[in-house]
């Protein structure tokens, strides 16, 4: 008995999806492979969560024949509680993370990332550090297969949550829809400010005309300090990827903190117990080694400066920023660790520097 036909017949609601999931690998590992350009799945990765989610809130929408290869569509062994009717849980969580492909979508035009001819500056430079085959191994089984698997991982939450019984929003849904909107503006605001920023640097002029949130009077200091130290930037060195993590945890929250929801064992009693979280606990596992990895590059580029961001700043969580700035102060290191990171004299006004 083939994959597929296992498939089909225990959970027919994935078919559709790890087709697609599967023809996406292979066509961005090509892609890769003929353009010499690693950053193929970059670019559909404000696309593809949202295509999941989607798929699996819209169910009754789907037909049973698609009229195009890959179309979306549903078997007939679906159960019919799926493909009658939707779930207004699914269909809120559908809305969070169309909003949050908005905005990623935005973000990755205006930096120029849908552009075939950009590529990662980190792939470029991990190439550099290993040998071609071992790189060429690196994008075949994590950039193309891994990353799709990720992506994939993201719309399981919706799934879930279309299984359950289709009943009015409850009150966790409305709090965690409710955090999950103003994490998607939260993090608007930092990629405004990290942008603002870059503009400013390399042009050396300020943009009137910027979203509310991002409009900061950069100086020459900041932009001769080479990284970002303002804003949202003087409490988390990441404050992007902090809420990039939030919100899909707060996504896969959604159907577990459900009145419809088996009961959780919490703490948890087994590693099978945290199944449910698994897509988030990925993408968090993600996000931080990727992080270090970035702040690498940043440290070899800036390693006075940088260092004394690191020490001065979270990583993610503001809450430890100024327990930070508390140690620096008893090791009597606090006032230069600040000059570095924040600036000096005049240029420092409104730097909203984390006490």
């Amino acid at each position: 008995m083939d994959f597929w036909h296992v498939l089909a017949h225990r959970a027919p609601v994935f078919v559709w999806p790890v087709k697609f999931c599967v023809a996406m690998t292979a066509v961005t590992y090509v892609l890769s492979i003929l353009t010499g350009n690693v950053s193929q799945v970059d670019r559909v990765w404000t696309f593809l969560p949202t295509i999941y989610t989607v798929y699996y809130a819209l169910l009754p929408l789907w037909p049973t024949i698609p009229p195009t290869f890959l179309f979306p569509h549903t078997l007939d062994t679906l159960p019919a509680s799926l493909k009658e009717t939707y779930s207004p849980r699914a269909l809120l969580m559908a809305s969070l993370v169309v909003t949050w492909m908005l905005r990623l979508s935005y973000n990755t035009w205006r930096r120029g990332l849908f552009s075939f001819k950009d590529e990662d500056y980190r792939w470029e430079i991990l190439r550099q550090k290993i040998p071609s085959s071992l790189f060429q191994v690196f994008n075949l089984t994590f950039i193309a297969i891994t990353q799709n698997i990720i992506l994939f991982l993201l719309g399981l939450p919706t799934a879930r949550a279309v299984a359950q019984p289709h009943t009015s929003l409850a009150t966790s849904d409305y709090i965690l829809g409710a955090l999950g909107f103003l994490t998607i503006l939260t993090e608007f605001v930092a990629d405004n400010q990290q942008y603002s920023f870059q503009t400013f640097k390399h042009s050396g002029m300020l943009n009137p005309n910027e979203w509310p949130g991002a409009r900061i009077q950069w100086t020459s200091q900041d932009a001769a300090r080479g990284f970002v130290t303002r804003g949202l930037w003087a409490w988390s060195r990441h404050p992007n990827f902090l809420c990039e993590q939030t919100f899909w945890i707060i996504i896969s929250l959604i159907p577990l903190l459900s009145p419809d929801s088996p009961k959780l064992d919490f703490p948890p009693t087994s590693l099978a117990s945290l199944a449910p979280l698994l897509p988030c606990l990925i993408l968090c596992i993600l996000f931080f080694s990727s992080t270090i990895f970035t702040e690498s590059i940043s440290k070899g580029k800036y390693p006075v400066a940088y260092a004394a961001y690191q020490e001065r700043v979270a990583m993610f969580v503001p809450l430890l920023t100024p327990m930070w700035g508390g140690l620096l102060r008893l090791q009597g290191r606090k006032e230069s660790s600040d000059a570095l990171v924040y600036g000096t004299g005049s240029n420092s006004e409104g730097k909203a520097k984390a006490e």
